[in-house]
Formats: structure tokens, sequence, C-alpha cells
């Protein structure tokens, strides 16, 4: 059933007014692709924008908490904390995950999944000028939790 449409097929955002407020959490992962010279670059922190992983980390909270601004029928909601990190992998990538948390009515796998997305965007947009080749990828759910449904986890 496609909760975000109503009776005669419009979209309509999700009447949550009566579910209970539980704790619920949810993981993302993006991989950004480049060149293992670009990677090497950004780990001998040799950037002239700077720590990369710092910026992209920052614009990855950012994109969480404005996920409602973004994805329309998303709800606002009051995250209580987001964690983003960024890892090389091997030679030529850089795996992002993003995990979110909140005691509320509604889930935050929109919030995990756009702060991987937005982080993967922004490594990308730092580095562009020497490796326009970058390719995000894989980005998607990981795990979440709460909720009616409980708990969830992807296949290996």
């Amino acid at each position: 059933m496609l909760t975000h449409l109503d009776t005669q097929g419009r979209a309509s955002m999700v009447d949550v007014t009566d579910k209970a407020v539980t704790s619920r959490e949810a993981v993302a992962e993006a991989r950004v692709r480049m060149q293992p010279e670009t990677l090497k670059m950004i780990q001998d922190g040799g950037h002239p924008k700077g720590d990369v992983f710092a910026v992209a980390r920052i614009a990855g909270i950012q994109a969480a908490k404005k996920t409602h601004d973004l994805i329309p029928l998303c709800h606002p909601l009051l995250l209580t904390s987001i964690k983003v990190e960024l890892e090389a992998q091997g030679p030529d990538c850089v795996v992002i995950r993003a995990r979110c948390k909140l005691a509320g009515q509604t889930g935050v796998e929109m919030e995990a999944l756009t702060a991987a997305a937005v982080a993967g965007l922004t490594l990308y947009d730092m580095c562009k000028a020497v490796d326009r080749g970058m390719v995000i990828e894989s980005v998607r759910l990981l795990e979440k939790q709460g909720g009616k449904t409980g708990r969830w986890e992807a296949p290996l």
C-alpha cells in the first residue's frame, strides 16, 4: 500500500496524529568512487579548500535537518541525533554512513538517506576540479528500527 496517496490516488502527507511516539533510528550509506590520486589528496590534507571530509560531514548533518524542505511529503522532524561518518575504503572509494535518531511518530529513513546523499554530493563538489569522473553510487538504507514495523536490515 502506498501511504502517500489518498483514496482518489492524489499525493497527500500521511497523518501521524494517532501514531505512538517511539524511539526510531535509521542508517543509510552512499559510496563515492574516485581516482586513487583524488582520495590520496583528501587523506593527505592536500586539498586547497581544506578538510573535505569535515565539510561533507557538516553538509550531511544540515541536509538531514532540512529533509522536509527537499522531499515534498516528509514531515518536519525533531531529530535528536545525526551522525555522518566518512571513511576511505580501498584506494578509490569513500563510504559515507549516516545515522539519524529521534523519539517520534514517523521514521527517519529519508533523513538518513538525504544525509548520505548530500554528503556524497558535497564530496563531489569539493573535488570536481581535480576529478570530474567521480561516481556517487549505492545510496541505500542499511537498517531501520522502531515504529510499528520494528527492525529491518538490508540483505548483505
